[in-house]
């Protein structure tokens, strides 16, 4: 049984230049080619003839010819090369394909928001990847913790992370049912909140949310009071559609039930534009290639003039 031609080291090498040489029938083209001097290429063709013990090139001082054994070792050489140059390129893109865990750390709204509309699109198109989502509103240290990244407001993210925006900016809404209305007067100014149920927002820390308002540089901090206090927005936009009293909430919770009549909006020149929210890493890592991905689709699914 023959066995396979047992390649030395210095074998690939030699093929590569004997490759340059036959493309351009030129030893000195070949070098400027590669970046070689023109002896290297001479040596390093030499060297393959000796091994092979046939002559590949007919030489004169004017030109260089292929032999006969020169034209089959090249016949056979060019798609066997190409082979391994596409093979070497497989791998690489094995290298660069987005795999592995990527933690990412957020609040339940701003996992609805962001996360949730392309969840499943994201995973289908990189199955290599798995995401763990910790749900959380306390503005924890994701390098602490062990997360790839966080989902957070603009104005909330520490100045030593790298930032990128992932949402258009967040109007917010004060609403609250007719039958709310029916009853109560609409409130002309934030302080009229003082006289209304309002529905209250608690943050994961404990804290309960003032409502912030601003109309033409006036701003206006209320600390509402009313029966229900929540910590999920959501179901603050779902208690004001029962008629309970009036949330303060994003608009984009609430649109539906504006449009078909379920809730009544108010002091809508007193409620300010939030800037959107980021999705941020620390700045001194190597950003792996899932968490590159899940930015390049989250970016992708913004409105074109928020990019």
């Amino acid at each position: 049984m023959k066995t396979i031609h047992q390649l030395k080291s210095n074998d690939l090498f030699a093929l590569h230049v004997f490759l340059a040489a036959v493309t351009h029938l030129s030893f000195r083209a070949a070098s400027v080619d590669l970046d070689l001097t023109p002896s290297a290429v001479s040596h390093s063709i030499k060297s393959l003839e000796q091994r092979l013990g046939v002559r590949l090139f007919n030489r004169t001082t004017r030109s260089v010819s292929l032999t006969d054994a020169g034209h089959r070792l090249a016949e056979k050489l060019r798609p066997a090369i190409s082979s391994v140059a596409e093979a070497m390129l497989a791998v690489e893109g094995l290298r660069d394909a987005p795999s592995g865990t990527v933690r990412i750390n957020a609040s339940e709204g701003a996992i609805r928001m962001v996360l949730k509309p392309v969840l499943a699109r994201f995973l289908r198109e990189h199955p290599q990847v798995h995401l763990d989502i910790v749900t959380d509103g306390k503005l924890s240290d994701i390098v602490a913790g062990g997360f790839d990244a966080g989902i957070r407001l603009a104005g909330t993210i520490p100045q030593d992370m790298v930032a990128v925006p992932v949402s258009a900016p967040v109007q917010f809404a004060v609403v609250a049912s007719p039958a709310y209305f029916a009853a109560r007067s609409h409130p002309k100014v934030p302080q009229d909140l003082h006289r209304h149920d309002c529905i209250r927002f608690r943050f994961d820390s404990g804290a309960i949310y003032r409502w912030e308002f601003e109309r033409r540089g006036v701003i206006e901090t209320v600390n509402v009071n009313g029966p229900l206090t929540l910590t999920d927005q959501p179901m603050m936009a779902d208690a004001a559609i029962d008629g309970i009293g009036i949330a303060f909430v994003p608009d984009h919770l609430v649109q539906d039930a504006l449009a078909d009549g379920r809730l009544t909006r108010v002091l809508t020149d007193w409620c300010p534009v939030m800037p959107g929210l980021c999705l941020y890493y620390p700045g001194h890592r190597h950003v792996p290639g899932g968490l590159r991905a899940l930015i390049d689709t989250l970016r992708n699914a913004m409105p074109s003039n928020y990019k």
